[in-house]
């Protein structure tokens, strides 16, 4: 014992027993089990466990939903009570556009193809004789309108109804000479005016309006040319009108 100490012997369940009954006793355990829990809760909350030593929660492992195919497009869809409902996936739409127009063929483009064309009847020689005699020298564009103005005045009433009768009639055409002409010398020239025939019959190209019935070369001057309408100059040819 220390010097100037007190001994005090335990406080047992029995002494307390002794000094203030067993209720009392019961009651007093009570309250000091009730105050010790009490600091033991308190204790806890001070010194926390380390979070090392705290188990990591359990996640749920997530799981891949099977979709169908994946659309194209969408379209999202507001509804009026706030959901969103996603509309019909557009629509392809094939849209067949019409075929670039073929450039036409020119007009020395359908002469070389109309030199191999069919033989041509004896209405048909007689146009191609006039633009041979009348204009192999001149340009495509001319021997046509020569053509032309045949096939014109046999459709005009005013003439003879027939090529040939129109080629031949008296004093219309220089180089027949009592209904006849001069020999073919030309092969190439020829085929070309053939051609040119071909082209005037099918109506394949034109050159000047149906109501042309008269020309004349640009070095002369006949007297009926100013009693009618100048429709154009193609050559050394004008055309004319009434």
């Amino acid at each position: 014992m220390c010097a100037g100490s007190e001994y005090r012997p335990p406080f047992t369940r029995a002494r307390l027993i002794k000094f203030v009954g067993s209720r009392g006793a019961s009651a007093a355990v009570a309250l000091l089990m009730l105050a010790f829990g009490s600091a033991g809760a308190s204790a806890q909350v001070a010194n926390p466990v380390p979070a090392s030593t705290v188990p990591a929660p359990a996640y749920r492992t997530a799981v891949a939903v099977p979709t169908g195919p994946v659309l194209s497009k969408t379209t999202i869809a507001p509804a009026s009570n706030g959901t969103i409902a996603m509309a019909a996936p557009a629509q392809t739409v094939t849209i067949a556009l019409p075929a670039p127009a073929a450039t036409p063929p020119s007009l020395a483009q359908l002469v070389e193809a109309e030199k191999v064309g069919p033989l041509l009847d004896e209405q048909g020689n007689c146009l191609a004789t006039a633009v041979y005699f009348e204009s192999r020298g001149e340009s495509l564009e001319g021997q046509l309108a020569v053509a032309q103005v045949v096939m014109n005045r046999a459709a005009s009433g005013q003439y003879p109804a027939s090529w040939c009768d129109v080629v031949k009639q008296k004093a219309q055409f220089s180089f027949v000479h009592r209904g006849t002409w001069p020999p073919i010398r030309n092969i190439d020239c020829w085929r070309k005016a053939q051609a040119i025939a071909r082209i005037a019959i099918t109506n394949a190209a034109k050159v000047i309006p149906s109501d042309v019935l008269w020309y004349h070369a640009d070095y002369v001057s006949p007297s009926w040319g100013s009693r009618l309408d100048e429709v154009e100059q193609i050559g050394a040819h004008i055309f004319y009108r009434a």
